[in-house]
């Protein structure tokens, strides 16, 4: 997992004539201005709004509630280039949100009224923010929930108001979580290369596409790549800095659960409606506008044969990713727990450090990494049995599944040690008594004891393969095509909407985690 980091290192230092020189008078100013906008604005407004929802239901109850707890985990079934494609129609000037607009003010035509292009900063800030925030929302509402009531009583008797409860206790308190939150939405944003590019906003991903799409460039391009690795952990190391001086503590004896406040009337449908409304920008209007652009291009030509070799080519390669990650996942989390080394935390912390790592910067790494393998074996087929090999990896999707195992195993690790880590160690202990090797105690105890956080990561990782554009576009076999290159090809080509069922199915599958989340949600609910 370490390979396409250490080639980034490597092809960078080969240096690239000229594109420096290039680069900083041209291309680096804009992209790095625009990325710094960009994370600040979708850091504050995926922040804010997981936050301000967190709060609103766990300290408060009213009708409606419960729907609202699962619904607001909706957006995250909706990849941002996605979110971007529908928006543009949706907004457009000749769309129906601007149409009803003039109908209602008695406008005719868009030269005498047209809101302001969704195609900014602003814009691709605001689709972003409202795709992002369940990052924030779901472990700042955990927080929130463990919080103790006693907490809450002894503020109030030292006379803070219901509101200063939130500022100056629950906030604090959660601030982890928050900071944790806002972490994973920012990499979600770095991440993304098809709602800036389409939102036009050129960000450093957007750059590194470019530079060797464009420019054929490959060193200048790892070049980049190494740059935006280091500001992302730069990112990281800046806001673990900021709260060094904190701790944290939790009382050793069973504290009472926080009881939310009971809210009927029209103030409970009021935070009902406010609640609704991330839900609605997020997933609804995009989800109903792609069931009618799928429906009009079902009723208009029906499924096509391509949309069939598409959906086989992203569930077989997001399935023989899955497979590979969670037995990568399986290793790294078990070597964890029966290693007695002080180096194993750290082993388990490279091995997953292409999560915190744009898909873009990966795929850089892993084609470095796969076009040296296929060079190496095809001169030794060459010399060995005068016959060429090919491009083994690259030609074959093998570097697309290394690729996604790189970038997903942080998932699949995390998931697996969280259930390892409810397992007692005094069954380790009595299994190797009894004669058992530690690999007959992880297929008899540990496995079956584990397997429900087993599926859990396997579900994740397959729905985040499905979703993954970058590292797919970059790193493809020739006239290979998933739905979410698909939906980018036509995207590019301005007629976005012959993706409308590509579109549609990806939604369709990244509910899943959706509904997984869910559960457990409830269950937790049960059980408090």
């Amino acid at each position: 997992m370490l390979l396409p980091f250490a080639s980034l290192v490597y092809q960078a230092s080969k240096g690239s004539p000229g594109l420096w020189l290039h680069l900083v008078s041209t291309v680096l100013p804009v992209a790095l201005v625009d990325t710094l906008l960009l994370l600040g604005g979708v850091g504050l407004l995926a922040g804010a709004l997981g936050t301000m929802l967190a709060w609103l239901v766990t300290a408060f109850e009213f009708r409606g509630r419960w729907v609202l707890e699962w619904a607001l985990l909706l957006p995250l079934a909706v990849p941002t280039y996605i979110i971007a494609y529908a928006y543009l129609d949706i907004l457009h000037p000749i769309g129906p949100v601007q149409g009803v607009i003039r109908w209602v003010l008695g406008y005719s035509s868009p030269r005498e009224f047209r809101l302001p292009d969704i195609r900014s900063m602003t814009g691709c800030v605001l689709l972003l923010g409202f795709v992002l925030y369940p990052y924030v929302y779901i472990p700042t509402r955990a927080i929130f929930l463990m919080q103790s009531a006693s907490l809450i009583e002894v503020s109030r008797t030292l006379g803070v108001s219901r509101r200063g409860i939130f500022w100056r206790v629950a906030l604090p308190l959660a601030r982890p979580a928050v900071a944790v939150g806002v972490s994973l939405a920012l990499m979600e944003a770095l991440n993304d290369i098809g709602a800036a590019e389409f939102l036009g906003v050129r960000t450093l991903t957007v750059s590194i596409y470019t530079t060797w799409i464009t420019r054929s460039d490959l060193p200048g391009s790892a070049q980049i790549a190494l740059f935006l690795l280091l500001f992302v952990v730069a990112l990281v190391a800046m806001e673990r800095w900021a709260r060094r001086r904190q701790r944290y503590s939790v009382s050793a004896q069973r504290s009472r659960v926080f009881e939310p406040r009971r809210v009927g009337g029209a103030p409970g449908v009021l935070l009902l409606l406010a609640g609704m409304l991330p839900v609605l920008f997020g997933f609804g209007a995009p989800a109903i506008f792609l069931l009618g652009e799928a429906y009009k291009r079902w009723r208009f030509a029906g499924l096509s044969e391509r949309f069939f070799s598409e959906m086989t080519n992203t569930l077989l390669f997001a399935a023989t990713a899955t497979i590979l990650t969670v037995a990568a996942g399986l290793i790294v989390a078990y070597a964890g727990r029966v290693s007695g080394s002080r180096m194993a935390p750290w082993f388990y912390r490279l091995s997953t450090m292409g999560y915190a790592a744009p898909g873009t910067v990966v795929a850089i790494g892993v084609l470095i990494v796969a076009a040296s393998f296929d060079g190496l074996f095809d001169r030794a087929t060459k010399q060995w049995f005068a016959n060429s090999a090919g491009l083994l990896l690259i030609g074959s999707g093998g570097a697309v599944l290394y690729a996604y195992a790189t970038r997903f195993l942080a998932i699949s690790a995390g998931s697996i040690e969280a259930g390892l880590s409810r397992i007692p160690r005094a069954f380790d202990h009595a299994a190797r008594t009894l004669g058992t090797s530690a690999g007959g105690t992880l297929f008899r105890i540990h496995l079956p004891l584990s397997k429900a956080s087993l599926a859990a990561g396997a579900l994740l990782v397959f729905v985040d393969c499905v979703k993954e554009l970058p590292a797919t576009l970059l790193l493809r076999p020739l006239n290979f095509e998933t739905f979410a290159t698909h939906l980018y090809g036509e995207a590019a080509r301005g007629t976005y909407e012959e993706g409308a069922i590509a579109a549609l199915a990806i939604v369709v599958i990244g509910i899943l985690p959706v509904i997984l989340l869910a559960q457990v949600g409830r269950r937790k609910a049960w059980a408090r």
